[in-house]
């Protein structure tokens, strides 16, 4: 079962012992339609709850039982209510099985169908007025930016996806996500301090805690192809590290792809979150991590043709993988243009290209 696997693979991330964790894993099985896909439920959580944390892009709104866009049809099982909703289903939603699935858990097998997102057109665009919950260090020139929004008024996104970020006095940045959106709560961004910018700096010396921030988004489509069963390749270049990251987590809860494997390529001291990466390989099997340092002397060109030479000498045979590559502008331009020169084909080459 790749779901179970992919709780036990995080329960050790988390240093939760198995003997814990099978002592609450989910009893009950839920399959989607049309798409098929499946997750488990565990009792404590809701069916809406279960899914994104598996990595499904369900239909959702409020989460709380008062949008009604979370609807879903029960086609065989039994489900239970577990939060009282303001939202009315109508007597013939209620004969056909329509559910809230915010407001229900399974306590048996189950069919439902119900709408998916299947890519980043199905993203609605949102504006959300949300909290800081703190800015924490991560390296001397960067910092974790944690903001999180209402209960009742969650950022739905794809992994890989950016918002805008409106600061205190009218500060905006277009900044990518940096966490999965299994917790679609609590978003991450990753600020690295440049001179003469007026966002991080703020970030860096006067955000606080009781600051609200206006998130809009989400934008752009550098998202999970999740049709392809392929192997993924990641390469991150610099800070092109934040939304691989989100991608990495989102494939680790569907847990479809074979192997994962990134490549962190980063001048000096870079890789601000190498031991999170090293844990990743060391508690995951199918997971491999590179750091390559890059020499801010050379050249992008030649930055990328020295990462590459790695990335080939693992992979001769690019055309069986999906390669997910993001960065400031000139690096992913010119890994875009190495990558299609070693015969990687476009449909399976996905780019994003950050500011510098």
């Amino acid at each position: 079962m790749p779901q179970l696997l992919t709780l036990l693979r995080a329960a050790r991330l988390a240093g939760v012992s198995r003997g814990a964790l099978q002592s609450k894993i989910m009893t009950a099985h839920v399959q989607v339609k049309p798409s098929g896909r499946e997750f488990f439920v565990d009792g404590s959580d809701s069916l809406l709850e279960a899914a994104l944390r598996a990595g499904l892009s369900l239909d959702y709104g409020c989460s709380i039982g008062s949008c009604g866009k979370c609807k879903a049809r029960i086609l065989s099982g039994e489900v239970q209510k577990t939060r009282h909703s303001d939202y009315a289903l109508t007597a013939a939603e209620k004969h056909a099985g329509v559910v809230l699935m915010c407001c229900n858990t399974a306590v048996a097998d189950l069919v439902i169908e119900a709408r998916e997102a299947h890519g980043a057109a199905d993203m609605p665009l949102q504006n959300i007025e949300a909290r800081v919950k703190s800015v924490s260090p991560i390296a001397d020139d960067m910092r974790l930016l944690h903001v999180q929004t209402p209960r009742t008024n969650r950022l739905r996104f794809l992994a890989g996806q950016s918002v805008s970020l409106e600061l205190p006095g009218g500060i905006t940045a277009p900044c990518a996500v940096a966490s999965c959106p299994c917790d679609d709560r609590n978003l991450q961004f990753h600020i690295r301090r440049r001179a003469g910018n007026a966002f991080a700096e703020r970030v860096f010396d006067g955000l606080k805690g009781v600051d609200t921030v206006r998130v809009e988004g989400p934008r752009g489509e550098f998202v999970l192809n999740e049709e392809s069963h392929r192997p993924l390749i990641f390469i991150a270049c610099e800070t092109g590290f934040a939304p691989i990251k989100s991608l990495i987590e989102h494939a680790m809860a569907l847990d479809a792809a074979e192997t994962l494997h990134l490549y962190w390529i980063a001048s000096g001291k870079g890789h601000y979150l190498d031991n999170l990466c090293r844990s990743w390989s060391d508690a995951l099997d199918n997971f491999r991590y590179a750091p390559l340092t890059a020499d801010s002397a050379l050249p992008d060109e030649a930055v990328m043709q020295g990462a590459l030479a790695q990335v080939l000498q693992d992979h001769p045979r690019l055309d069986d993988y999906d390669v997910y590559v993001a960065g400031p502008g000139p690096l992913a331009n010119a890994a875009e243009y190495l990558l299609l020169e070693c015969g990687l084909p476009r449909p399976q080459l996905f780019v994003e290209t950050l500011d510098s």
